[in-house]
């Protein structure tokens, strides 16, 4: 009897101490959850993200930057005002039926554009001989043509250049901060902690974010100004054609 008493004396005071251990246990558990969910999942800064990414971070704004004026550029200058503007097209239609190729030359040289360039250059080819070759003529026009229109889609291609450059550029940014990440428990391995290498590593991709933010909306923005001025080059290309008709039709004796 006595050993029994005292097997349920100590099995009381197991439980009794089990029961007040566990909500001490289950108390702490949730502070430090919350200290590792600061340490780990905590949101950066503008200012943590900036001072992470580095100096190229400064290059990728200046990269959006250039993106956005380009973009506003190309939304005022690819349009048929600025290409071949409708009274430019009649008034040269005009006078050179009319057989005034002074005038037409001085309304080209008054409105400079695309299509002012085309009607120069023939007009100046039909001024400068005595017998005009049709086949020549086409030519000279196709010729200015075509350089024009290399003139109007290269410069869409600075926004496929940004495109290409910003991804890149931050790909350089995190293959340096995995390497300035990597080298810091490289040489400190006894106080090396996996959330600090994670840290690291994280904040090392940043800069590949940001050049993918920059770069994909200039290589949509590319895409669609490309579309876009080969549409007007298209309009230039019928305008030339009646500019080359009124020429063949009307000629300086």
């Amino acid at each position: 009897m006595k050993a029994s008493g005292r097997f349920l004396r100590r099995l009381a005071a197991g439980v009794y101490g089990t029961v007040i251990v566990l909500p001490c246990v289950c108390a702490a558990a949730p502070v430090a959850g919350a200290e590792a969910g600061g340490a780990v999942g905590g949101s950066l800064s503008w200012r943590q993200i900036l001072e992470s990414g580095g100096w190229l971070m400064f290059v990728l704004a200046a990269l959006s930057i250039l993106t956005v004026a380009l973009v506003i550029y190309f939304l005022v200058v690819l349009r048929a005002a600025q290409i071949a503007p409708r009274s430019l097209h009649r008034e040269l239609v005009e006078r050179i039926r009319a057989g005034a190729y002074d005038d037409a030359r001085r309304a080209c040289e008054y409105r400079p554009c695309p299509l002012a360039g085309v009607a120069l250059a023939a007009i100046d080819y039909v001024r400068g001989v005595q017998r005009v070759d049709p086949v020549l003529l086409k030519d000279v026009i196709e010729g200015e043509g075509a350089r024009q229109s290399a003139s109007i889609l290269g410069q869409t291609e600075y926004l496929l250049d940004v495109a290409v450059i910003a991804p890149m550029i931050g790909l350089l940014g995190t293959v340096f901060g995995m390497l300035r990440a990597f080298s810091g428990v490289a040489l400190d391995i006894a106080n090396a902690k996996p959330v600090v290498l994670a840290a690291g590593v994280s904040q090392a991709l940043v800069t590949t974010a940001f050049g993918l933010i920059v770069g994909i909306p200039a290589m949509m923005f590319y895409a669609y100004f490309r579309r876009r001025a080969a549409g007007q080059l298209s309009g230039l290309e019928t305008v030339a054609t009646e500019v080359l008709t009124a020429l063949l039709r009307e000629r300086p004796e």
